[in-house]
């Protein structure tokens, strides 16, 4: 029960917007959903994107995850305390009854054992289906988190194999 979608597209935030569309889809339809989507916005013309989490089925704040470093830095913009944030509050959403879980991605903070991990292993562990994007980069690391249980899908399959899922796991 732990769908993964790859994008074609290298675009930069296509696998972003792939999730923040499905997630309004089926919002709209009803469905109780928990996780995060990721929302860019272009800091400066030419410059790096800010990037927030917007937590589904919470209606706080959108997490801001990366951090100014000023001009020409050089380090990692990800603002790890925000994301320890972000999966606090997804985990409050999780254990209120969601009925799928998305995570935005699979990224370097997951391969790494922090991130969303654990919440993904916990969603999992009580049969809540999770879908999440994995960024080429991260699909070795990802295999060897999910194993057998990963399914990959193409963008316009990810409706179906929701719907399937939660019909399965109403049954």
């Amino acid at each position: 029960m732990l769908g993964f979608v790859t994008v074609q597209d290298n675009a930069p935030g296509a696998g972003d917007r792939l999730l923040t569309d499905t997630a309004e889809r089926l919002a709209a339809a009803g469905l109780r959903l928990a996780g995060a989507v990721q929302i860019n916005s272009e800091a400066q013309p030419g410059g790096e994107c800010d990037m927030d989490l917007r937590i589904l089925g919470d209606d706080g704040p959108m997490v801001r995850i990366t951090q100014a470093l000023g001009p020409g830095a050089q380090a990692c913009r990800l603002d790890t305390a925000a994301l320890t944030q972000a999966v606090a509050r997804t985990e409050s959403v999780l254990d209120q009854g969601a009925e799928l879980l998305i995570v935005n991605k699979f990224g370097k903070q997951e391969c790494f054992g922090r991130g969303f991990r654990e919440t993904i292993a916990r969603a999992l562990a009580a049969d809540i289906p999770v879908l999440v994007h994995v960024p080429d980069e991260q699909l070795s690391a990802f295999h060897e988190f999910a194993g057998e249980l990963a399914e990959h899908l193409l963008p316009d399959q990810i409706d179906d194999w929701c719907r399937a899922r939660l019909t399965s796991s109403a049954a």
